[in-house]
């Protein structure tokens, strides 16, 4: 059995809560609750493992993480592009981007879930 989330965290798992976005914050909150470190050291091993992503990516390294995803980076060209008030073509420059593709289990969950019952 799962404990109780403390400081204000909602259940993600309970049916017909509006979930909201995920923050570093309540994924730390988590590991405190479940694994029992301390919120301070929650906290550190969230930020270490996004920075872990972040410096791989700026390495140019490929993030694959099992089960749920990966983290591609991708060079778009420079086009043509359009100021929305005056209408004007202005090009818009090449850039690096990331990009996330979803791991198949990943897919399958999101497909199988229902959402909330209709209000």
């Amino acid at each position: 059995m799962k404990p109780e989330r403390t400081g204000g965290g909602r259940d993600r798992h309970h049916e017909g809560v509006d979930m909201g976005a995920l923050t570093k914050a309540e994924l730390a909150e988590h590991l405190h609750a479940e694994l029992g470190l301390t919120k301070r050291e929650a906290k550190a091993m969230v930020e270490a493992f996004f920075e872990e992503i972040r410096a791989c990516l700026r390495e140019n390294e490929q993030v694959k993480l099992s089960g749920f995803g990966n983290f591609d980076l991708r060079d778009k060209r420079e086009r043509p592009g359009r100021n929305p008030k005056t209408g004007e073509e202005i090009p818009i420059s090449a850039r690096r981007v990331v990009t996330f593709r979803p791991g198949q289990k990943l897919k399958s969950q999101v497909e199988a879930y229902e959402g909330p019952p209709p209000r």
